[in-house]
C-alpha cells in the first residue's frame, strides 16, 4: 500500500468510533462498515497526511486513489475522493480514465454524486467531447451511470448544453427509480438558478413525461423567487 493510503487508514482507525459507526451504517442502508468517522474529523485526517505529501506523480494519484476506494470501510471511499479532488493539477482530461472507473463502481449516491459533481462536470466543462461518454452513460444498465450522466451538468449555469441535458431528461424521465427521478430535479432546479425562464418551459413542455417528484424539485428555486 501506497504510504499515504496507509498513513490516513492509521489516523481514521485512531479516531474510529463504533457508535457512530452503527449510526453511519443505518443511514446509509448498507452493509458496507464505517470506521463511525464523521467529515469534520475525517476533513481533517485528509489535510494533515497530505501535508507530508504535497508532490506526488501521477501514477501514485491513480494508485491512491483506488487503493482507498477499494478499502474496507466506507471512509477509505470518502478519502479516495479527498485525494482526487485535492490535486488539482492533476485534474485534468488524462485523469478522466480514472474518474469514469470511479463512477462506474460507485454504488451509492454519496459516493457517486460527489464524483459527478465535483470530478466529472468540471471535465466536461472544459472538455466538450467527453459529453460522447454522457450520452453512453445516459444508456448504462447500472442506474448510478445513468444518474452521473443527468449530475455531470451540474454548475455549468449559462454553458449548459441545454440541448444534451433535455435530451438525457427525456429519455430517463419514464424511469420509476427514485434517484433517476431526483437527480433530473435536481439538474433542472441547479440551472435554473442561471435560466429559470428555459426551465420553466421546460417543465411546462414536458409535464407529462416528468414524475411529480422532478417537477417539485426542479421548481423548486424559481417557486421561491416567485413568493419573494
Amino acid at each position: 500500500m501506497h504510504p499515504m493510503a496507509a498513513l490516513i487508514n492509521e489516523n481514521l482507525e485512531k479516531i474510529a468510533d463504533s457508535n457512530k459507526a452503527k449510526g453511519m451504517q443505518a443511514y446509509m442502508k448498507t452493509t458496507q462498515e464505517f470506521y463511525g468517522v464523521q467529515a469534520g474529523p475525517r476533513r481533517k485526517v485528509f489535510k494533515t497526511v497530505a501535508r507530508n505529501f504535497q508532490n506526488i506523480t501521477r501514477q501514485e494519484y491513480e494508485q491512491i486513489i483506488f487503493e482507498l476506494w477499494n478499502g474496507h470501510y466506507r471512509e477509505e471511499m470518502y478519502q479516495a475522493l479527498e485525494v482526487a479532488e485535492h490535486y488539482k493539477s492533476y485534474l485534468d482530461i488524462k485523469s478522466w480514465p480514472i474518474y469514469e472507473r470511479l463512477v462506474k463502481s460507485a454504488f451509492n449516491w454519496d459516493t457517486l454524486d460527489w464524483i459527478a459533481g465535483k470530478l466529472v462536470s468540471p471535465l466536461i466543462l472544459m472538455h466538450r467531447e467527453l459529453e460522447q461518454t454522457l450520452v453512453k452513460w445516459s444508456n448504462s444498465d447500472n442506474f448510478w451511470v445513468r444518474r452521473a450522466s443527468l449530475l455531470a451538468h451540474l454548475h455549468h449555469k449559462d454553458k449548459t448544453n441545454t440541448q444534451l441535458l433535455a435530451q438525457t431528461i427525456l429519455k430517463l424521465s419514464h424511469e420509476q427509480e427514485f434517484f433517476i427521478r431526483k437527480a433530473i430535479g435536481w439538474i433542472l432546479r441547479d440551472y435554473s438558478y442561471s435560466n429559470p425562464e428555459w426551465v420553466l418551459a421546460f417543465v411546462e413542455k414536458h409535464h407529462r413525461e416528468l414524475s411529480g417528484l422532478s417537477k417539485r424539485e426542479a421548481l423548486k428555486q424559481i417557486n421561491r423567487a416567485t413568493k419573494k
